[in-house]
C-alpha cells in the first residue's frame, strides 16, 4: 500500500513539474549587436530598450499564450559579420527562435543569408530575423527573404522624406554628402544624389565621400573640406561614435548650416552636442517622443526612465518590434512554429503608441510608417536624452512614407 501511494505521489509530482516546465518555457529573443568597442554605448542602450519592452509589454501583462515569458539575451558581435555568425549559431543552440539586430547593414546581410541557409537545412529549428535598424535597401529588395522583417524604414524611404524637406528650402543650393564606408553609407549617398537630382536639379552636390567605419579619430580633414566646399547643408548616415565625431568636428570648424542625419540622438550623442547642435542637427526617424503622442507613450517612457535613469528611448521602433512580434505569436497561437508567426506578421497593421499606424508590407517585409524630421533643441520638449537638457522636437511629418515605393523583392515562401 505504501509503495503504491509513493508511486502515485511521484507520478503526480512528475506531472506537476512537467506542466510547470512547459508553462515556464521562455520565448527567447537573441539581441546580436555591439556590446563592446567603439559602438558599445549604442548597442547597450538598444539592449536595454529591448529588455524593457519585453518586460513592460509582455511579461508584466501575463506573458503570451499559456503565460510564457519573453526573454531577451544579449550577444556581443563587435560589429563584425564573422562574429555575428558565430553568435547566431550559439543563440540557435540555446533554443532561440527570434533574432534581433540593427547596427550595421553589413552584419544584417551576413545574418539574413546565414539564416536563410540554416532554415532550409534545419526545418526543426528555424528562426526569424527581426531587423530593427539595418536600413540598406537591398535587404528588402534583391536580398529579401521570407525569414527577414525590417521594422525601421530603409535608407531610400528615409532619404525620400528627407529630400522632400530639403527641396522645399530655397536657401539650400549646395549639399555635401558624407558617410561610413560600407553598404549602408553607399546606399545613403546614392539615394541622396538620385533624389535631389529629381526634386531639385539646381542643387549642386559639392562633395560625396566615404570614410572608414569606426576608425577615424580626428574628422578635422573631412570637416575642413566640407566648410571649404561652400556647402549650405550636409547629409550623413553616420551612427554611433562616427556620428558624434563627424558632427562635432563639422560644427567646431565653423559650419552653421543644417546637418541632416539618420542617427544623431541618444547614446551620449545628444549631450555631447549640447548647445552647439541647436539649430544645426536635424534627424529623420520613425516614432515621436516630443511632444509625446499619447498617454500610453508618456507612461512607457516614464517607466523606462525609472528602470534606466541614464538610458534613452531613442529607437521607438524597438517597442514596435516587440509589440508586433507578441501580436503575431498570439495570432499564430504558437511561438515555436516561426512560419506561422511569419505569416501572421505579413500584412499586419499595428497601432503604435508613438503615433500612427504601422503596416508590414507582405511583398518585401518592409514596415511602412510615418517619418518625422526633428530638430536638436532644448525648447518645447518633454523628454530629454542623456540626462542633458536637450532632446529632439518634431518639426514635420511625412505620413506612411513611401508606401508606394517600388521593391524588386521576389519573395520565396516555404
Amino acid at each position: 500500500m505504501k509503495n503504491i501511494t509513493k508511486l502515485g505521489a511521484v507520478s503526480a509530482l512528475s506531472l506537476i513539474v512537467g506542466a510547470s516546465a512547459a508553462f515556464a518555457e521562455n520565448i527567447k529573443v537573441a539581441f546580436i549587436d555591439p556590446l563592446s568597442g567603439p559602438f558599445a554605448s549604442t548597442g547597450t542602450n538598444g539592449l536595454h530598450q529591448f529588455e524593457f519592452a519585453a518586460d513592460y509589454m509582455v511579461n508584466q501583462k501575463g506573458g503570451l499564450l499559456d503565460g510564457a515569458q519573453m526573454e531577451v539575451l544579449g550577444f556581443d558581435n563587435k560589429v563584425s559579420p564573422k562574429e555575428s555568425l558565430i553568435q547566431l549559431q550559439v543563440a540557435i543552440d540555446q533554443g532561440v527562435r527570434y533574432i534581433v539586430q540593427g547596427n550595421s547593414s553589413g552584419v544584417a546581410i551576413a545574418l539574413t543569408e546565414a539564416i536563410e541557409k540554416h532554415n532550409s537545412r534545419n526545418p526543426d529549428s528555424r528562426v526569424l530575423f527581426l531587423n530593427y535598424a539595418a536600413v540598406d535597401p537591398v535587404l528588402t529588395n534583391e536580398k529579401c527573404n521570407f525569414w527577414h522583417f525590417r521594422f525601421d524604414a530603409n535608407a531610400d524611404i528615409k532619404m525620400d522624406a528627407l529630400t522632400d524637406v530639403i527641396a522645399e528650402n530655397d536657401d539650400i543650393k549646395k549639399v555635401y554628402i558624407i558617410g561610413q564606408d560600407y553598404s549602408f553609407g553607399k546606399a545613403v549617398g546614392d539615394a541622396a544624389v538620385s533624389m535631389l537630382g529629381e526634386k531639385r536639379s539646381d542643387i549642386e552636390i559639392v562633395g560625396n565621400e566615404l570614410h572608414p567605419i569606426g576608425k577615424v579619430k580626428d574628422f578635422t580633414p573631412y570637416s575642413r573640406k566640407i566648410v571649404a566646399s561652400g556647402a549650405d547643408a550636409v547629409i550623413t548616415g553616420n551612427w554611433g561614435s562616427d556620428m558624434l565625431g563627424l558632427g562635432k568636428s563639422i560644427i567646431d570648424n565653423g559650419f552653421t548650416g543644417p546637418i541632416y542625419t539618420y542617427y544623431a540622438a541618444g547614446s551620449g550623442i545628444t549631450a555631447a552636442f549640447g548647445e552647439s547642435g541647436k539649430g544645426v542637427i536635424r534627424l529623420i526617424s520613425e516614432g515621436q517622443v516630443n511632444p509625446p503622442p499619447s498617454p500610453e507613450a508618456a507612461a512607457y517612457y516614464d517607466a523606462f526612465k525609472v528602470k534606466y535613469p541614464d538610458g534613452n528611448i531613442d529607437q521607438t521602433r524597438i517597442s514596435n518590434t516587440i509589440g508586433m512580434l507578441a501580436a503575431a505569436i498570439t495570432k499564430a497561437g504558437t511561438a515555436d512554429d516561426v512560419v506561422a508567426v511569419a505569416n501572421a506578421l505579413e500584412g499586419m497593421e499595428y497601432d503604435s503608441m508613438w503615433g500612427g499606424k504601422l503596416m508590414m508590407r507582405p511583398d518585401d517585409h518592409q514596415l511602412i510608417q510615418d517619418m518625422h524630421i526633428a530638430a536638436h533643441t532644448n525648447e518645447g520638449i518633454t523628454y530629454t536624452f542623456d540626462n542633458s537638457e536637450y532632446g529632439v522636437l518634431v518639426e514635420s511629418t511625412v505620413e506612411m512614407a513611401s508606401a508606394d515605393i517600388a521593391s524588386t523583392c521576389e519573395m520565396k515562401r516555404p
